[in-house]
């Protein structure tokens, strides 16, 4: 008995796997719950003789608008280890500026990113999605836009982002309402020009990079990888898999394991646990 437990799909995994398959199960257990309890929240508002209709009603929605903030929160903070795929990340900003297309005096046009565009790392991709959510609202805040036209391109090294309105063109990058954007480009190592018309509105082009900066991670004696191998290296010390990196380099699963294996024999890793903490490792120097 206890031989054929040692021979179940747990034993044969590594213990940076087994860590890291205990904290997904325990991390799915606690949205199980949460989500179960939010449900039980609002039935109980629902249900109950003491609540009149309308502020049962009311109730009820704060509940439920506390648990998809908190749900987005955590959705977002597990999306930040994996890669995205550029057009689902301009889909989802599609997505969460429809109620203002929708409902709003704004006319929102989304220029589509390239399909074959470079896969986004997921900090990347929630950071782009935040920074045009803030831009679009300083402008609707302002007043004197109609029309705004956001869209997405990717150079292979950097998101690259514009904005173009039609409103007063006043619009500079040191305003109030700029600022927070330029703030958050700027942690990310990005770039912010702001180029406005008087009458004919504002254009705002941002510009974010897809890798670490220099010296952020140090691949130790590295003279020996080609860049292709440097590359699978520093999106395998990420954590994400061998189809995401091959989704985010352009290249197929299989050359992605030609890689990998390569990499096992040149680093003297025996797993690939090993060898992402090989690439990992932070600069000391």
């Amino acid at each position: 008995m206890d031989g054929a437990a040692e021979d179940g799909p747990e034993a044969r995994l590594g213990p940076a796997s087994r860590l890291a398959a205990t904290e997904h199960a325990r991390t799915v257990a606690e949205q199980a719950d949460r989500h179960a309890l939010t449900l039980e929240s609002v039935l109980a508002v629902l249900r109950s003789p003491r609540v009149g209709d309308a502020a049962a009603r009311a109730e009820a929605v704060e509940i439920a608008s506390a648990a998809l903030v908190e749900l987005r929160t955590v959705t977002d903070r597990q999306r930040s280890t994996l890669l995205e795929p550029v057009t689902g990340a301009f889909s989802r900003l599609r997505a969460d500026l429809r109620p203002l297309v929708r409902f709003g005096d704004l006319d929102v046009q989304f220029v589509e990113p390239p399909a074959t565009g470079r896969a986004l790392p997921g900090d990347v991709a929630h950071a782009a999605r935040a920074i045009v959510r803030t831009a679009v609202l300083a402008l609707v805040d302002a007043g004197d836009a109609h029309r705004v036209r956001i869209q997405w391109d990717c150079d292979g090294r950097n998101l690259l982002m514009q904005l173009r309105d039609d409103g007063a063109g006043t619009l500079d990058a040191h305003d109030d309402a700029v600022r927070p954007i330029a703030e958050r480009v700027v942690a990310l190592d990005g770039h912010l020009a702001v180029e406005s018309t008087p009458a004919w509105g504002s254009v705002l082009d941002i510009s974010l990079p897809l890798d670490p900066a220099p010296g952020a991670v140090d691949l130790p004696d590295d003279a020996d990888l080609t860049p292709r191998e440097q590359d699978v290296l520093r999106l395998l010390a990420t954590g994400v898999g061998n189809r995401e990196i091959a989704d985010g380099l352009g290249i197929t699963v299989n050359t992605v394991k030609y890689h990998v294996a390569n990499l096992l024999r040149k680093r003297g890793a025996r797993t690939r646990a090993e060898l992402a903490a090989l690439g990992a490792r932070p600069v000391t120097g």
